[in-house]
C-alpha cells in the first residue's frame, strides 16, 4: 500500500500523466479563448477537471491498483473544493440580496449624483477594494465592487475594463498583507510560517505595487462623467437592506472566528451566516413593509437571490480546482519545488507569482507548503515566506482567471472583463508586480525591516 501511494505521486511520465497534461492545456486554451469561441469558461474547466480523474480511475482499474489512496486523495480534494465552493455560494447570495435591496444602486446614485467623473470613480473603487479586502477577503471585495461598477455605467467598456482590472489588482494586493485577506495568506498563517503581525510588514510592497498599476491604468480611463440626469429619481436602500449589510459583515466575522478560534472551515461560518439571512428574510415575509411612498413592499425570498448567482463561476472553480488537483495527484506540481536548491528561494519565489497566475495560487501554495523547501536561516527564511506569500497573492492578478477575485469579476462583468481584455493591459499589472518585489527586497533584504 505504501509503495502504491508513493508511486501515485510520480505518474507524470505514464500515459495517464501525459494525457491529463494535454487535457489541461487544451482546456486552458479554451478558457483563455472564451471570446473567440464564445464558450463559457466553466465548460472546458469542468470537463478537464472531471475527465482527468476519470482517466486516473481508469489507470488504477487497468493496472489493478488499490484505489484506497486515490479515494483518500479525492476526499481531501472534495473538502478543499467544497470550502471554496460554499464560501462563494454564500458570498454571492448576499451580494444578490443587497442588489435586490438596492444597496449598490444607492451607492451608485450617491457617487454619480455628486458629479464624480470616471477617473475619480476609478480611484474610489480601487481604494475601497484595497482596504476592504484585508477584512472581507479579496474575492468578496471584488464581487461587491464589480457590482458597483456595472451599475455605474454598464455600457462604457473604456471605463469598465481598466476599472475591473484595478479592482482585481487592489483586492489581491490588499489581501496579501492580511492573514485572512486571501486563501494563500491564510494557508501560510495556519501552517505557522508567520505570526499575525508578520503579514502587516507586506503593506508597503502591496500598496506601492497597486498604486503604480493603478496610475498606469488610470491613463486609459476616459474623461467625463457617467450619464446622469438632474431629474433622475433618487435611489434609497430598500427595507431590510441595511440589516442585510450588517448580517453580511457578521457573516464574514463568523467565517474568520470559525477558523481562528473554533478550528472550523471558514465556509462553516459563511453557511451559518446564510442560515441567519434565511431566518431574517423569513421574519421580513411575516412583517408587512411599506416603502417611502406608502406602497406595500413585495415579499422577499432567499431562493430568488440564490437563483440569480453566477453558477458558471462556481462551476468554473470546481472544474479548475479539480483539474489542478489531478495534476497535483499525478505529481506535476512537485517538480518546481525542486528548483529551490538549484536557483535559490528568491528567484523561485518570484517565479511562483507567475506560476500562480497560470495554475491558480491555492494549489501552488499548497505544493510549496507540503514540500517545505529550504528557505535559508530563520531570519532569511521568514523573509522568503513573506515573499512567496506576496508573490502568490499578487501574482494572480497577472491573468484574469489567475485569482478568485479575477474569476469573480469575470462572472459579474461577463463579456466585458475577459481574458483578452485583461491581457491588453496586463503589462500594467506586471510593472506593479515588479515594484512590489523591489519594495520587498529593499525592506526585507537591504534594510532588514521585518
Amino acid at each position: 500500500m505504501a509503495a502504491e501511494a508513493a508511486m501515485q505521486m510520480d505518474l507524470t511520465t505514464t500515459w495517464v500523466g501525459i494525457a491529463s497534461l494535454i487535457i489541461f492545456v487544451v482546456g486552458y486554451y479554451f478558457i483563455a479563448a472564451e471570446d473567440k469561441y464564445h464558450i463559457n469558461k466553466a465548460k472546458p474547466a469542468l470537463f478537464a477537471g472531471t475527465f482527468i480523474f476519470v482517466l486516473i480511475g481508469l489507470y488504477y482499474a487497468i493496472n489493478g491498483l488499490d484505489g484506497a489512496h486515490l479515494h483518500h486523495e479525492i476526499e481531501i480534494l472534495i473538502v478543499e473544493i467544497a470550502g471554496i465552493f460554499f464560501f462563494l455560494f454564500v458570498a454571492m447570495t448576499y451580494i444578490e440580496a443587497m442588489i435586490d435591496r438596492q444597496v449598490f444602486s444607492t451607492l451608485r446614485y450617491n457617487l454619480v449624483s455628486r458629479g464624480y467623473g470616471y477617473k475619480r470613480l476609478f480611484w474610489t473603487t480601487g481604494l475601497l477594494a484595497f482596504f476592504i479586502s484585508p477584512i472581507a477577503d479579496n474575492l468578496t471585495t471584488a464581487l461587491i465592487l464589480s457590482t458597483v461598477l456595472i451599475t455605474i455605467d454598464p455600457r462604457n467598456r473604456e471605463f469598465l475594463v481598466p476599472s475591473a482590472i484595478n479592482i482585481v489588482v487592489a483586492a489581491n494586493a490588499g489581501g496579501a498583507w492580511s492573514p485572512f485577506g486571501d486563501i494563500t495568506t491564510l494557508m501560510v498563517w495556519v501552517d505557522g510560517r508567520g505570526q499575525f503581525t508578520d503579514f502587516l510588514y507586506l503593506f508597503p510592497a502591496s500598496i506601492l505595487g497597486w498604486l503604480v498599476t493603478a496610475f498606469l491604468l488610470s491613463r486609459f480611463v476616459p474623461e467625463g462623467t457617467p450619464p446622469f440626469h438632474s431629474d433622475e429619481q433618487a435611489v434609497t436602500i430598500a427595507p431590510g437592506g441595511k440589516a442585510i449589510m450588517g448580517l453580511f459583515a457578521l457573516t464574514i466575522a463568523s467565517a474568520v472566528i470559525s477558523h481562528q478560534l473554533f478550528h472550523l472551515p471558514a465556509m462553516w461560518g459563511m453557511m451559518f451566516g446564510l442560515a441567519i439571512l434565511k431566518l431574517y428574510v423569513y421574519g421580513m415575509k411575516r412583517e408587512v413593509r411599506y416603502d417611502s411612498e406608502g406602497v406595500e413592499c413585495p415579499p422577499v425570498n432567499v431562493f430568488s437571490f440564490i437563483a440569480k448567482i453566477e453558477n458558471d463561476t462556481l462551476l468554473f472553480f470546481f472544474g479548475i480546482l479539480a483539474a489542478v488537483g489531478g495534476l497535483h495527484f499525478l505529481g506535476f506540481l512537485e517538480y518546481f519545488t525542486a528548483l529551490y536548491a538549484q536557483f535559490g528561494p528568491t528567484a523561485v519565489n518570484i517565479g511562483v507569482g507567475f506560476l500562480s497566475a497560470v495554475v491558480d495560487n491555492v494549489p501552488v501554495m499548497s505544493a510549496v507548503l507540503k514540500s517545505s523547501p529550504d528557505m535559508g536561516t530563520e531570519m532569511a527564511g521568514h523573509a522568503q515566506w513573506m515573499l512567496v506569500t506576496l508573490t502568490a497573492g499578487v501574482g494572480g492578478s497577472l491573468i484574469s482567471f489567475g485569482s478568485a477575485a479575477g474569476v469573480g469579476v469575470m462572472g459579474k462583468l461577463h463579456g466585458i472583463y475577459t481574458f483578452a481584455s485583461h491581457m491588453k493591459l496586463a503589462w500594467t499589472v506586471l510593472v506593479g508586480y515588479i515594484v512590489s518585489v523591489a519594495v520587498w527586497y529593499l525592506q526585507f533584504q537591504i534594510l532588514g525591516i521585518q
